[in-house]
C-alpha cells in the first residue's frame, strides 16, 4: 500500500485500509469542537500561524456509514475554510460533500454516478471560488471526472484517450483559482498520462520525459497552482518513480530527491505545488523508508523527517500539501506502524499531532493559507472521520 498516491483507483482503497500512503494521501492503486483558547499574544509562525494551541473539529457527513472501512474523508480546504471530500455510506457507496466555513455540510452526487458498492462520487479539491473537482465511477465505464460550480451545477468530463473499465478512466485531483484542473487518466493498456483541463473544457494531455510505456507506469499530475504549473510524478520503464514540474507553457522539468531509491517502487513523488512554485512531496529510499522533501522554485531540494518517524520499510514521513507561505502538512508512520499527522513551518520546525478520537491513524490531506488543515482519522472501530485542525 505504499504508493497509494500514484495509482488510479486507490484513493479510497488506501483510505479504507488506513494504509501507507496517501492521502491520499495518493492515486493508484477517503461534531466536536474543542475550546478556542488561542492567545493573541502568541507569535505568528510562517506558514502555519499561531500553532501553540490548535483546536479540532470532527466532520461526519449525514449518511456516512459506521462500520469498519466506512465514514467521512476530508481532502481539500480553500482559503475561505470551505472543505471538500466524500463519505462512504452503509452500502459502501461513495458520495461527495462540501462544508461551508460556518459548518453547514452539503452532500452531492454526480448525475449518473453508480449506486453499487464502491461506486459513486468522490470530491478531492476546492478552489478559492468554491468550485470542486473530483471523480465518479460506474460499472462498467470506470472512472470519469467532474467539476462542480459554486452554484452546485455539475459538469462531467472524460479525457479523450481514457480507457473504459476497471482501473481505467479519468482522475482529476486539483483545481486552480482559474478553474484549470490537473490530474491523470489511465488508458486501455493501464498506462497513466497527465492532463490539464482548461476552464473552457479543453483537455490537453502530457507525458513526462522518461515515463514508462507499460501498465502501471506513466505520468500522474497531482497538483496545479494559480500560474498553471503542475507538480506530480512518473514511473519509468524500470518502475522507478521521479518527480516533475510542468510549466504553463508545457515544458516539463524532472527531478529526484537526494537519497531516493532506484529499485522497483522507490523514488520521488511530487504531491503539492504552491503559488510560488515550491513543491512538497516525499521519496522512498533504498530501504523502503519514506522521507519528506520541499523543492524550491530554483530546484533546490531540502529533505526532512518528522520526529518519531520510523526508519524501517513501510515507515517514515510523507508530505501531502503545501500552502502559499511554505507551511506543509502530512503524516508519518512510527516504528509501531501507527500513523500521526504533522505540520512543518516554513522555517523547518515540525509539530506532530493526533486528531482526538484517533487510534488507527491521523491523515492530514490539505493545508490552507492560514494554516488550517483538513484531513481524516480512523477510530478504534476502523471507522473514518474528517477533521479540521485550526491553529
Amino acid at each position: 500500500m505504499k504508493k497509494t498516491m500514484q495509482a488510479l483507483c486507490s484513493l479510497e482503497c488506501e483510505a479504507r485500509s488506513g494504509g501507507r500512503t496517501f492521502v491520499g494521501i495518493t492515486v493508484l492503486g477517503l461534531c466536536f469542537l474543542a475550546g478556542t483558547g488561542i492567545s493573541a499574544q502568541q507569535p505568528e509562525i510562517a506558514g502555519i500561524g499561531d500553532d501553540s494551541n490548535p483546536t479540532f473539529t470532527t466532520l461526519d457527513a449525514p449518511g456516512a456509514g459506521t462500520v469498519l472501512g466506512q465514514g467521512t474523508f476530508a481532502y481539500g480546504i480553500n482559503a475561505a475554510e470551505m472543505i471538500v471530500g466524500y463519505y462512504i455510506d452503509a452500502n459502501n457507496v461513495n458520495h461527495g460533500f462540501v462544508r461551508s466555513a460556518s459548518g453547514a455540510l452539503t452532500t452531492f452526487d454526480v448525475p449518473g454516478a453508480g449506486t453499487a458498492a464502491y461506486e459513486g462520487t468522490l470530491g478531492f479539491s476546492i478552489n478559492t471560488s468554491g468550485a470542486i473537482t473530483g471523480r465518479y465511477s460506474i460499472t462498467p465505464n470506470g472512472e470519469q471526472g467532474f467539476v462542480r460550480a459554486s452554484s452546485g451545477a455539475i459538469t462531467t468530463f472524460n479525457a479523450p484517450k481514457a480507457g473504459s473499465g476497471p482501473f481505467r478512466g479519468t482522475i482529476p485531483l486539483s483545481i486552480a483559482t482559474s478553474g484549470e484542473i490537473a490530474g491523470s487518466y489511465v488508458d486501455e493498456r493501464l498506462v497513466s498520462h497527465g492532463f490539464v483541463r482548461a476552464a473552457s473544457g479543453a483537455i490537453a494531455e502530457f507525458d513526462a520525459p522518461g515515463a514508462g510505456p507499460d501498465g502501471g507506469q506513466g505520468t500522474s499530475g497531482r497538483s496545479i497552482n494559480a500560474s498553471g504549473e503542475i507538480a506530480g510524478s512518473y514511473g519509468d520503464a524500470s518502475n522507478v518513480f521521479h518527480g516533475f514540474v510542468r510549466a504553463a507553457s508545457g515544458a516539463i522539468t524532472t527531478f529526484d530527491a537526494p537519497g531516493a531509491g532506484t529499485g522497483t517502487g522507490a523514488g520521488t513523488y511530487g504531491q503539492s505545488i504552491n503559488a510560488s512554485g515550491v513543491i512538497a512531496g516525499y521519496y522512498e529510499d533504498a530501504l523502503g523508508v519514506d522521507h519528506g522533501f520541499v523543492r524550491a522554485a530554483d530546484g533546490t531540494i531540502t529533505t526532512f523527517d518528522a520526529p518519531g518517524a520510523g526508519t524501517s520499510d513501510y515507515e517514515g514521513t510523507l508530505a501531502s500539501s503545501i500552502n502559499a507561505s511554505g507551511g506543509i502538512a502530512g503524516y508519518y508512520t512510527d516504528a509501531s506502524g501507527l500513523d500521526h499527522g504533522f505540520v512543518r513551518a516554513a522555517d523547518g520546525t515540525i509539530a506532530s499531532f493526533d486528531a482526538p478520537g484517533a487510534s488507527g491513524g491521523t491523515f492530514p490531506a490539505s493545508i490552507n493559507a492560514s494554516g488550517k488543515i483538513a484531513g481524516y482519522y480512523k477510530d478504534a472501530s476502523g471507522v473514518y472521520h474528517g477533521f479540521l485542525r485550526t491553529p
